[in-house]
């Protein structure tokens, strides 16, 4: 079933509206300076509806940007004259620059919403943040026309994001935002940031405070592009070293890379719009900045050392990686295994289907508890499963692993560098045992097998009980 690019739809649908009630608004909005708004939102839309369609090439794209960006200068006032006090004492002030400038600035943040636009959800809840805190800044400098903008947008994108974020009912998303919308959206942010900053003494924030506000798909886009041209490569050539891309790769949920990104552009914003309160001076902001995207690119540069250590924080934050497929329980003597079964019975929610199977291992070191259980579950793509799958995990150590001292532990499966299909490891989980040992040497013989659940799954061996011994009391 495919998924519709519509997501620019409601966004210009909700500009229009402001748009034809702006009478009925307070502040006297300007209608010319609303109406070049729209007219360029819409070239942005139709050319991403294009893009979505006929798929574009980069070169006509970036034409047609340079032209609205011309539109909004020319026609909607919107230009960078000053980018501030970067130096202390030193104003820098553009002059004839400004005009180039802005249009390279507007075309960089149309693309840099359309580059993070990789998972489901990220650049909306990205930019829903982004949009909250500009709506604060107009709010509190006295722009009535940018609020109405940011809070006409942050309605739409809230309910593009209904049906574009995954959480429990809506485990896949049923729209996409596309180019179309992402476009849309990266150019009325250009348009928002440089018209809330520039004006002298009518700019109700600094130029560097709008860096902080868009900060995330900032540092995110061009660092992707300068390792791409540090490598020798075109900058425009697609990769996936971004870093949801990353966070993804290192098992992360697609909620949780949306989570985490909603947090970094929470964090970026509020230091932005806390500076700016506080009077920090504007040199210290911009240098913070530089220095914040400094490390940043450093660390995604290089991406065989970010990837493991995100897997480790995965881990030490406790949170459900996408890679997990079940459940390891161990060690019990043989004898002891009918019990197991039952306490795992009483451990599992019964949300999912799953096949149990019980090994014996043939090890010397094994003292006696050489039997461990494994808990298969199929085809558990959907992230709110992993989620129930891991919830039980802490449900059963809390009950079972300091009394019956059984080592209780999600089993991860194994991709390895080239990308190939995943392997079930249960070598791996049943060779982390108190104790050590190489699980090269490990040999598991398989002696019993359970299914559960109302779907029929296929065992790996025959021998099948389809019921689970009683619990013990």
């Amino acid at each position: 079933m495919s998924t519709p690019f519509v997501g620019g739809f409601g966004l210009i649908a909700v500009l229009a509206l402001a748009y034809t009630l702006r009478d009925l608004l307070p502040g006297g909005l300007a209608p010319g300076s609303l109406l070049a708004l729209l007219v360029g939102t819409l070239g942005m839309f139709l050319t991403g509806l294009a893009d979505d369609i006929w798929h574009l090439g980069f070169k006509s794209r970036l034409l047609v940007q340079a032209a609205v960006a011309l539109s909004m200068i020319f026609i909607g006032g919107v230009e960078l004259a000053s980018l501030g006090e970067l130096l202390p004492g030193v104003q820098v002030e553009l002059g004839w620059i400004g005009v180039p400038l802005t249009v390279f600035a507007t075309i960089g943040l149309i693309n840099a919403v359309n580059m993070i636009d990789g998972i489901d959800g990220l650049s909306g809840a990205v930019s829903l943040v982004s949009l909250t805190f500009i709506a604060v800044v107009a709010h509190g400098g006295g722009n009535p026309a940018c609020l109405v903008v940011a809070l006409a947008l942050m309605g739409g994108l809230a309910g593009f994001l209904f049906y574009n974020l995954r959480y429990p009912g809506n485990v896949r998303a049923r729209v996409f935002l596309g180019d179309n919308g992402s476009m849309l959206l990266g150019f009325v942010f250009a348009w928002l940031l440089i018209a809330l900053s520039q004006g002298g003494d009518a700019a109700v924030m600094t130029p560097v405070t709008a860096l902080w506000l868009f900060a995330l798909p900032l540092m995110d886009t061009v660092g992707v592009m300068l390792r791409r041209i540090w490598l020798g490569r075109s900058p425009f050539r697609a990769d996936r070293h971004h870093l949801h891309h990353l966070l993804v790769r290192a098992g992360f949920r697609v909620c949780d890379v949306v989570a985490v990104a909603v947090l970094v552009q929470f964090v970026f914003a509020l230091i932005g719009v806390g500076g700016l309160w506080l009077g920090v001076p504007e040199y210290l902001m911009f240098w913070l900045f530089l220095a914040v995207f400094a490390v940043y690119f450093l660390v995604i540069a290089r991406p065989w050392r970010l990837v493991p250590w995100l897997q480790w924080l995965n881990r030490r934050l406790g949170l459900p990686s996408v890679q997990v497929r079940g459940i390891f329980v161990g060690y019990v003597r043989r004898e002891a295994c009918p019990q197991l079964l039952g306490l795992i019975a009483q451990g599992l929610s019964g949300r999912y289907d799953y096949q149990l199977r019980v090994f014996e291992i043939d090890r010397e070191d094994a003292q006696g508890r050489e039997v461990y259980c494994v808990v298969h579950v199929p085809n558990i793509g959907d992230e709110h499963l992993i989620g129930a799958v891991r919830r039980d995990v802490l449900r059963m150590r809390r009950r079972l692993a300091s009394k019956y001292g059984l080592d209780i532990r999600l089993l991860l499966s194994r991709v390895d560098d080239n990308g190939s299909p995943p392997a079930f490891d249960i070598a791996a989980a049943a060779g982390r045992r108190s104790g050590g040992g190489d699980r090269r040497d490990l040999r598991s013989t398989p002696i019993y097998s359970i299914e559960r659940g109302r779907h029929s799954m296929r065992s790996d061996h025959g021998g099948f009980d389809l019921s689970l011994p009683p619990p013990c009391r």
